[in-house]
């Protein structure tokens, strides 16, 4: 399998075949990354599958910007491109005029409002708990964790030197972040 370097370098310079490896390679991650982050009232006509493509697209189209420093950094770039893809759906989606009333009477199939509130307090306080980290450690907890990577894939994307030392530098990574999480999880 090649690296994504070299795939990136044979984009560049406009080899169809490339980005179509790439985009196969990165098309599940982003998949599972975005999947439940689009809320209910915000998906309309636009799917995950649309989004991971639309940020695929935006993500090959400024390869001739982007600054390679590891072999998980485009997955990270087209990931920010995926989120801020969600957060464009919702806003459309808050900008559209409201439908008529519903039934206050039919049992709902979403979350309940505390549920909700909870779900994404949570992710916020993750997300700043990431922010904590090293870049390194950030790096190994997202690939690790949000885009199911194994410690074999998460060695090889980090160059890290074994196996092991990835597993090491994931563990220790979510330890940090459970240790900072731990004040909040009496609040949710």
């Amino acid at each position: 399998m090649e690296k994504t370097a070299v795939l990136l370098s044979r984009i560049a310079q406009g080899d169809a075949r490339a980005q179509s490896e790439l985009e196969r390679r990165l098309s599940p991650k982003l998949s599972r990354y975005a999947h439940g982050r689009l809320p209910a009232y915000a998906r309309g006509m636009e799917t995950t599958s649309d989004l991971v493509s639309d940020a695929l697209r935006k993500s090959f189209a400024a390869i001739g910007h982007f600054d390679l420093r590891h072999e998980g950094a485009f997955l990270g770039y087209a990931r920010k491109a995926l989120n801020t893809g969600i957060v464009d759906a919702i806003r459309r989606a808050n900008a559209r005029p409201k439908g008529d009333e519903i039934d206050e009477n039919l049992p709902s199939r979403e979350l309940s409002p505390i549920d909700t509130y909870a779900g994404r307090e949570f992710r916020r306080r993750f997300d700043e708990a990431l922010e904590l980290l090293t870049p390194e450690q950030h790096q190994a907890v997202v690939l690790r964790l949000e885009l199911g990577y194994s410690f074999a894939d998460v060695a090889e994307a980090m160059e890290s030197p074994s196996t092991d030392a990835a597993r090491m530098l994931v563990n220790r990574a979510i330890e940090r972040l459970a240790h900072e999480l731990r004040p909040f999880a009496s609040d949710l």
